[in-house]
């Protein structure tokens, strides 16, 4: 008898336990609308909130200048943006989705300025913690 009783307690004690589990909220995963929307907000309007979260440990930013290419981690382009907080860019941005499947996107961010325009292919990768930009080539026109 008192062996029922331990293991009715503690059978008790587990579905307990995994209905307390199963009602705490889990963090949402970034979706590519968030990310990639993110990312144009930080790079018109200087407002870096949420960009840390939306880039991949090992994400790449990339452009060439003349003839020589010049490349940035994740932690130069932030030191970059924390420099530049809230400074607007006088121009007129437009997103064009290149090519899409499951597992990656890639995204066209024009900036016309008066005088050039600034491109972005942003990649996004749907990784395990949803999508994050993986890769950023910019080129100037």
């Amino acid at each position: 008898m008192k062996t029922l009783k331990s293991i009715v307690l503690g059978l008790a004690l587990l579905v307990v336990t995994n209905i307390v589990k199963a009602d705490e909220p889990t963090a949402a995963k970034i979706t590519k609308n968030r990310a990639i929307a993110t990312y144009v907000t930080t790079m018109t309007d200087g407002n870096s909130q949420g960009l840390e979260a939306v880039l991949d440990e090992n994400v790449k930013f990339s452009s060439l200048r003349g003839n020589k290419l010049v490349n940035f981690d994740k932690a130069d382009m932030l030191k970059f943006i924390d420099q530049n907080k809230n400074i607007k860019q006088a121009c007129t941005t437009t997103t064009t989705e290149v090519d899409s499947n499951n597992d990656m996107t890639v995204m066209k961010v024009d900036m016309k300025y008066d005088n050039f325009t600034r491109t972005n292919y942003v990649t996004l990768t749907n990784t395990g913690d949803g999508w994050k930009i993986t890769n950023v080539y910019s080129v100037f026109k």
